[in-house]
Order: C-alpha cells, then structure tokens, then sequence
C-alpha cells in the first residue's frame, strides 16, 4: 500500500458522490468553476502550491497544485492530470440519471468518465499535502475544465506542465478487464460547407445547383477513406442541409471524424480530406479543421512505466491488463512531447457517456492506491 493514508472504498464513495452531484458540463463555466472553487480551498488549505489560470472562450478555470518534493533538489515532476467537466447537462441527477448504488455499482452522471479518476487524482495529492507524506518527485496536480470537447483551453497549460516532467499519470476511466492505456490513437476533426445554387425544384430544376448532392458525394470519399488494417477510421454526422423538399439546396454542413495510430498517417489523412475542397460548376466546398490530438503511441519508456503500475496493482490485489485504445484523452498531448505517459489509470466500470454510466465503486480504494503509490515512488 503507499505510505499515504487514504481511507476505504465506502468513504471514497461518500466524498465521490459529492462530486457527481455537483453537476458540472463543459459548456457552463461556472458550475465547473464551483467544483473548482472546492478542490482549491481544499488544497491550499492542505498546503499545496496553487495556480489558477482563469477561463475563457466560455470553459471554465484550470487549476495546478503543485507539492515540495524532496528538500533542496530541484528534480523533474510527476504530473497527473485530471478533467472535471462532463458530456451531462443540468437536470440529469434529477432526472433519468440520479446517483444510485446498486449493489457493486455507483452510477451517476460522469462518474465513470472522469470524475472517479480526477477525484483519485485530487484526494492523492491532498491526502500526500496533508499527511506530509515524502515523494521521490514533486507532483504536479492539473484539474481542467474542456476535456470533453478537445481541451482547446487546456491544452497549453497541460503541455507547460508536461514538458520537463519526468512522467505524466492520466486517471481516465479503465478499460475492459480494469485495462490501462498504454496508446491511443490521434484524432482529427473536420467540418464541410457546401454552397450550391437555390430552384424551384420542379419548375427550374436545371437551375439548381445541390448543396446536398454535393455533400454526399464528399461523405462517400470521406467513408472510402477508412482502412481498418491500417488503423485509419472516419465518421461523417452530423450532416444538414436543404430547406424544403421543393427547393434544390443551396447549403449544406457536416461534420468528421478521424481516427489514426500515427502522426505521419495523421498528417496525409489530414491533407486528403483537406483537399476535398473545390469550386466549380456552381458549387462551392470548403473543408476546415485538422488534427486536434495527436497520437500516443507506445513507447519503451511507456512500456517501463507500465511495468511499475502493474507490479503496484499485484500489491493492491488486482491485475492491470494494458490496451491501445481508439479514444482521444489529454495523455495524446503528453505523450507527443515524448514525456512517458500512463492513461486509463482511473477506476473501472462502464457506460461512458451514455444513461448507464456507472464505476464498480469497490474498486475505488486499491485503484487510487496504485496512483498514489505512483505518485509517492516514481523515481
């Protein structure tokens, strides 16, 4: 077990659950900014070193708490990071979906994905702070408010913190069998605007140029693009277009998705569907965006770090399967500066954004000691 004392599962559960009813969606900064508000006082009054970089563009603040470290050496942090929004709106604790437990199972909304895992990552370094417990490193704690729509205000901050770091600990959710993340892959996203010419659709139909035609033409190339044996997957949705069924189109919208194990993969998809775009004939197709995470991809460094997790959860009582995982997480931004970097350290369960979103909550105490005993050794 690691020196730092942190209770069982059940008073893990009481104080979790304070989290999840605390309902915080990224679009609203300031319930964020509320949960923030707690953790912040918590951890300066447990002595921890506060920054707080304050939101914009509508997300809420993010938060770095930082501890001593061994007196008198300045060494490379441990960094873990943690996310507080969720995909859940307001009103759906009371709702369809209200805390409950049931039997082995907690449910609730974002308790699965990830504020099971941010809350490990929390009441570690708190419970580090407040019991003075001696760490090999100092650590470097990040709470964030946008993880759920692609960190874009967070992200810089978790790369500061990341780089110079001499590993960077990611609680999101486990994966199936209790499975760490030892890659995923990149993702990019892409949005298409069509504009064609408006007709009667009867009338003066060679008058018409359709967006919509236009547009699924795209989609087709788009889905044509996915090569499963080389990791590659798209996904065009939502897509939109058209007024009424009796008027050609004169626009059309969607949206993609991209998936690859590679950054030199990530790079060509990006620019083929990037040169997708044209004008002609009355037709206009203008393709943005680009890679928004880079791929995490397994490394040596990766592989080692894994190794100490894994013999820290054989201690704990538990197996730590490790999986590549298609997902994006903050760990791809970590990862890509080439700083080790261990995901899906959070707890298991199951139903990540969706209505049966639940932990195993027994689980919670060994699962946060193999973090904290990361935290406390990782030399």
């Amino acid at each position: 077990m690691p020196a730092t004392d942190l209770g069982p599962s059940d008073r893990l559960l009481d104080e979790l659950r304070t989290w999840v009813e605390a309902e915080t969606p990224t679009t609203d900064a300031a319930a964020v900014n509320r949960l923030m508000d707690r953790c912040a006082a918590d951890l300066a009054h447990a002595g921890g070193e506060l920054r707080r970089i304050p939101g914009r563009d509508g997300y809420g603040d993010t938060l770095l708490c930082r501890t001593p470290g061994p007196a008198g050496r300045d060494l490379a942090p441990i960094v873990v990071a943690g996310h507080l929004d969720t995909v859940w709106d307001h009103g759906t604790l009371a709702g369809p979906m209200p805390f409950r437990v049931e039997g082995d199972r907690a449910h609730g909304p974002g308790i699965y994905d990830m504020k099971a895992g941010s809350f490990f990552a929390f009441h570690s370094v708190r419970e580090i702070l407040r019991q003075r417990v001696p760490t090999k490193r100092p650590i470097v704690l990040l709470l964030t408010p946008d993880e759920e729509v692609g960190s874009p205000t967070s992200r810089g901050p978790i790369e500061d913190a990341a780089r110079g770091a001499r590993a960077v600990l990611i609680p999101e959710p486990a994966g199936a069998g209790g499975a760490c993340v030892t890659a995923r892959k990149g993702v990019g996203r892409f949005d298409i605007h069509v504009e064609g010419v408006s007709a009667h659709a009867g009338g003066n139909w060679s008058d018409g140029r359709s967006a919509v035609v236009a547009l699924a033409e795209v989609i087709l190339k788009i889905h044509a693009m996915t090569d499963l044996a080389a990791g590659i997957t798209t996904n065009v949705a939502p897509i939109r277009g058209g007024t009424r069924p009796n008027v050609i189109p004169p626009e059309a919208h969607a949206e993609v998705d991209l998936r690859v194990p590679t950054i030199e993969l990530g790079e060509r998809m990006e620019a083929a569907i990037l040169g997708l775009g044209y004008a002609r004939d009355g037709i206009r197709v203008t393709v943005t965006g680009g890679m928004n995470r880079p791929p995490f991809a397994e490394t040596d460094a990766i592989r080692a770090l894994y190794g100490q997790a894994r013999a820290l959860a054989a201690k704990h009582g538990y197996e730590l399967p490790t999986q590549h995982r298609g997902g994006g997480s903050d760990g791809n931004f970590t990862a890509a500066l080439g700083v080790p970097t261990l995901d899906g350290l959070g707890c298991t369960g199951a139903g990540a954004h969706a209505p049966h979103e639940h932990i195993l909550w027994r689980d919670l105490a060994p699962r946060c000691a193999t973090l904290c005993a990361l935290l406390e050794e990782i030399e």
